[in-house]
């Protein structure tokens, strides 16, 4: 993997949408994984403004502690780095006691870790449009392009997508080649949209290397051990569940004889 020269070409590649788009900079939900480090990152070494915005709700206090580090180190490292954090907790608190209590408590909570990923989203296209801002991705191509491990209109809502075309563990060794603080290369990956410690591959079933062999994976399957039938299950299962995220929104067409 030619790391240098992908990073390289991710920059050129922001800076060149940038002008085309006729926007000032970008803005980044930082939230101190790997993926918005990097993707923060490869958006300040564009020289251009890149507002770096930390959204807790009810977060973990590791995961904080990591993005602050990370955003400071970037500051330390480029004069166009800003950046600036909105606790999102109160919002979120008082949009539960606007909500009808329910008896289906699993897919009550699940609707409301996916209500944190689309406040976020709403507070940097906010950020975005106040300053003339583009609002980076940070989605990796296992989540966004194999399994939809993501929030519709929440982390899946940006207006472009510098690291979507590599896998996790090529992201994390753009990481390492970008300088990423080692707190963050060594913290096991994590949405942070739960009030617990579950990482993604807890939530997944499988690894983020058994996840990028399932999306490549084109052959028989009759001479596969357990564990990788049960990788290949679980990956097709996600994805299949998840598909509507990653096509266009279906639109019906009228006949033109009834218009």
């Amino acid at each position: 993997m030619q790391t240098e020269e992908i990073i390289n070409h991710i920059v050129n590649w922001l800076v060149d949408y940038n002008k085309k788009s006729r926007t000032k900079g970008f803005v980044i939900g930082v939230s101190g994984g790997i993926d918005s480090a990097v993707s923060s990152v490869l958006g300040a070494k564009t020289n251009l403004p890149i507002l770096c915005v930390e959204m807790p709700i009810h977060q973990n206090l590791a995961q904080t502690q990591r993005a602050s580090k990370q955003i400071n180190w970037m500051k330390e490292n480029w004069k166009n780095v800003g950046s600036i954090e909105t606790d999102l907790t109160p919002l979120f608190d008082a949009f539960i006691t606007q909500m009808p209590t329910t008896d289906n408590k699993a897919k009550a909570e699940l609707a409301l870790i996916n209500t944190r990923a689309r406040f976020r989203m709403t507070t940097l296209y906010y950020f975005a449009q106040l300053n003339n801002y583009l609002v980076l991705g940070t989605g990796n191509k296992v989540e966004d392009f194999g399994i939809g491990f993501f929030t519709k209109y929440g982390d899946g809502g940006v207006d472009l997508s510098p690291i979507a075309d590599l896998t996790k563990s090529e992201v994390f060794n753009l990481g390492r080649e970008l300088g990423v603080i080692e707190e963050i290369l060594t913290a096991p990956p994590t949405d942070g949209l739960w009030n617990d410690d579950r990482t993604d591959e807890e939530q997944i079933g499988a690894t983020y290397p058994e996840l990028e062999w399932a999306m490549e994976f084109k052959e028989e399957t009759t001479k596969l051990s357990e564990r990788k039938k049960e990788v290949l299950e679980i990956y097709n299962g996600l994805r299949n569940a998840n598909l509507h995220k990653m096509t266009s929104i279906p639109v019906c067409n009228i006949p033109e004889a009834l218009k």
